[in-house]
């Protein structure tokens, strides 16, 4: 089972498509969250879903907006959404019948 920051992640490459890069992905999950979101935590969770075969990342165009430093872009696996839907559902039925799942 993933953990609740790589549930994060996954949710926000999902909601992001195309556009799902690190910066992108630290806005979403600060904005969910209403905290800031860690470089390091991000790039060690990336590489953590990467091994796990959750995501595929690769390297963009250089942009000069970014200095000419290219874009880590994301793009969530079939296996990855198959493993945030059931990080979902494990929630949902775990908070069936709680005072904030109504």
């Amino acid at each position: 089972m993933i953990g609740n920051y790589e549930y994060l992640v996954l949710s926000a490459a999902v909601r992001l498509g195309n556009d799902a890069y690190g910066a992108s992905v630290m806005k979403e999950i600060a904005a969910a969250t209403g905290s800031p979101c860690s470089v390091g935590a991000l790039y060690t969770t990336l590489d953590r879903l990467e091994d796990k075969g959750l995501i595929i990342t690769s390297m963009g165009d250089p942009t000069p907006v970014r200095g000419g430093r290219p874009k880590r872009l994301i793009r969530v696996t079939p296996k990855g959404r198959r493993e945030g839907t059931a990080f979902y559902q494990i929630v949902m039925r775990a908070s069936h019948g709680t005072l904030w799942a109504t």
